[in-house]
């Protein structure tokens, strides 16, 4: 098992009600019907782990924190490289060379002092990821790899644990909902109709906007589950054409051979 490296951490002992100053903080949101007293609440004691911290997580995590999401786990292994600053927006040229989870964390701390947020600087390993997933609510993939992407599909599957999985490259981007649920397909009845290997930004470059419009609605998305106001089906794959300024939606459905949910039905 990899061991946990938890840098920057803020620990509170966080009451189950709000508190004055949650209340005077989080009061635009409260004031929406779906949130209230309640929804707010139920996002103070929630678990959101952001699994890879580049231009996705950097879009999705300041509004996961601001929001009052209780605890936060950013996890990278990665260092903050020059070509990064482009569209890894919570990073300056003073955190070049540092580790990025850690360098995020640092961020959104002063964003938001008033949660617990954590940041794990390993690769990430099953063992590890298990034992997170007993006390997550909900997995932002924000990742560039397939390999990950199917690793964190496969142990959300496990423990019914919601995936939210973006994805963003040249002027494209694409986000999924995986409620994990019995009747509802999992990353892997997607995935399976595309290759195995996948451009990264590197290889085929990104528009920086791109990944914060994806990394935002992974977000929205994330705070739906959060609030039970998701849809429990699945199965919808928005897509984003940034060149054109248009969405699509496209539908999937649980594929009957799925090597991962197909026992579960």
């Amino acid at each position: 098992m990899a061991t946990e490296r938890e840098i920057g951490t803020i620990e509170n002992n966080r009451a189950e009600q709000l508190s004055e100053t949650d209340i005077r903080r989080y009061s635009r949101q409260m004031m929406l019907k779906q949130v209230d007293f309640e929804g707010q609440e139920r996002l103070k004691s929630s678990h959101v782990l952001i699994v890879g911290m580049g231009g996705l997580g950097n879009a999705a995590a300041p509004y996961i924190c601001a929001s009052g999401v209780g605890t936060v786990t950013c996890v990278d292994f990665d260092t903050v490289e020059m070509s990064n600053l482009q569209r890894q927006t919570l990073f300056t040229d003073h955190e070049l060379g540092k580790n990025k989870a850690f360098a995020a964390v640092q961020r959104l701390q002063a964003l938001n002092p008033h949660i617990a947020i954590h940041a794990y600087t390993e690769a990430i390993q099953p063992d590890w990821l298990r034992a997170q997933l007993s006390t997550v609510d909900v997995v932002l993939d924000c990742t560039d790899n397939l390999s990950t992407r199917e690793l964190l599909n496969e142990l959300c599957f496990q423990s019914n644990t919601p995936l939210v999985s973006g994805a963003a490259i040249r002027f494209e981007g694409q986000i999924a909902v995986f409620p994990m649920t019995n009747s509802a397909p999992c990353y892997r009845c997607y995935s399976q109709f595309f290759k195995e290997k996948e451009l990264s930004c590197m290889e085929a470059g990104v528009l920086g906007p791109v990944v914060g419009v994806i990394g935002s609605f992974q977000a929205l998305e994330a705070l739906k589950v959060l609030l039970q106001l998701h849809n429990p089906n699945g199965g919808t794959l928005l897509h984003f054409d940034a060149l054109h300024s248009e969405w699509q939606s496209f539908q999937f459905h649980k594929h009957e051979n799925c090597s991962i949910c197909a026992k579960r039905a």
